[in-house]
């Protein structure tokens, strides 16, 4: 039988005692105050501190540096915690070696063709650092930079609120930009992420998280036997640079038909071109529901052999699903163990790929006087 921590907790306010959840114990008037420690140095001798979170049953560890989720730890069926996110346990390992574990990017998510675009006439020279295109902002994005963090509770939650100020050319951006990303833990253990932007100059901007989940545990292996399910019944084609070709596909009759749960390996070795760009899987789903005001399911992955479920939400039109195509064990992980490829998947809410580039796509373009804002929602069960 499934347990919902939402149940276990909302019973036992109503009850009028402390909300046990399966693993722990969450506080029904609010969780944890967030706690900081001193995670690290930079070469230059700049501190990077983590910071704990808990609510709700979900446990959270947050670096100044990049935003990055260190840790998120969840029960399983039986109350077990693990921590279902790769990451390192030292700065130098972030800072070397990370292909992206837990960050967050910017300015612009995923891929900008030869980092490059035109916005009102003018044209912009990106960084270059994958290939011939920009990933992530370029080589030196959001996920690399110490980001200005405080900690919170308001009511019944608990969370963070993280600044960061991109000058104007950062990257070869047009525009500052500053930019307020707030973590939030809720009393149900969802953990909510509230982007907002700002910028003095037209600009183009795309932000999301680059959170590597394996509900099974950091370091248990595989993730091809997760259960997914996404409802998007088109998505982007890519060229062999990974660049979309404008096209938005039917997913019917292909290996990214995820309309109708399965699991994430069931095709993924099949003869097919586009899997053969990525290496598996590196696409951009077009969610049926579009851009909505307000974040709507969108995606459910589970780990059969734990119960852990994760389901997300949001107000965003795409979502970039990878399935951890590049881990190639050279990378060692926080909890001692090799990253090979499939060890962990991605699915980063966001807008689409090259969309500066693409007319047909949904707008990425940020002006003076305007704020970006997006909402994603993860909730977690068992």
């Amino acid at each position: 039988m499934e347990l919902n921590r939402r149940t276990v907790i909302a019973g036992a306010a109503a009850a009028g005692i402390a909300a046990t959840t399966l693993g722990g114990t969450a506080h029904a008037a609010g969780g944890r105050k967030p706690a900081k420690e001193l995670f690290g140095k930079l070469a230059d001798g700049t501190k990077v501190y983590r910071w704990s979170l808990e609510n709700g049953g979900t446990r959270l560890k947050v670096l100044s540096w990049g935003g990055v989720v260190q840790s998120l730890e969840i029960p399983d069926r039986h109350g077990r915690y693990k921590n279902v996110s790769l990451g390192f346990d030292n700065i130098e390992d972030y800072v070397a070696k990370t292909p992206y574990f837990g960050a967050l990017i910017g300015r612009y998510g995923n891929r900008i063709a030869k980092g490059q675009f035109t916005l009102d006439g003018k044209s912009y020279q990106l960084s270059v650092n994958d290939g011939v295109n920009s990933l992530h902002g370029g080589a030196k994005g959001f996920d690399k930079h110490v980001w200005d963090v405080e900690g919170f509770t308001s009511g019944s939650d608990v969370g963070l609120v993280l600044h960061y100020t991109s000058v104007d050319g950062e990257m070869g951006y047009p525009g500052t930009l500053k930019a307020k990303v707030t973590y939030t833990l809720t009393r149900h253990g969802d953990w909510r992420i509230d982007y907002e932007a700002t910028t003095d100059k037209a600009t183009v901007v795309n932000l999301t998280s680059h959170v590597y989940w394996n509900l099974a545990g950091e370091g248990s292996g595989s993730i091809y036997d997760h259960e997914l399910k996404i409802a998007a019944s088109r998505y982007t084609p890519v060229d062999s640079g990974l660049i979309p070709t404008g096209e938005l596909a039917k997913v019917a009759g292909t290996p990214f038909d995820f309309r109708h749960t399965k699991t994430v390996g069931a095709d993924i070795r099949v003869a097919n071109q586009q899997l053969l760009y990525g290496k598996g899987i590196d696409h951009n789903w077009v969610l049926d529901k579009g851009i909505t005001a307000k974040p709507e399911h969108i995606a459910t992955l589970r780990d059969p052999s734990s119960g852990r479920t994760l389901k997300i939400a949001t107000d965003q039109p795409g979502l970039q699903f990878y399935s951890g195509n590049f881990l190639d064990g050279t990378l060692v992980g926080t909890g001692g163990h090799i990253y090979r490829q499939g060890d962990a998947l991605c699915l980063e809410t966001q807008h689409f790929p090259d969309s500066p580039n693409q007319p047909k796509f949904p707008s990425t373009v940020l002006r003076p006087g305007e704020t970006y804002r997006s909402t994603t929602v993860h909730s977690f069960s068992a």
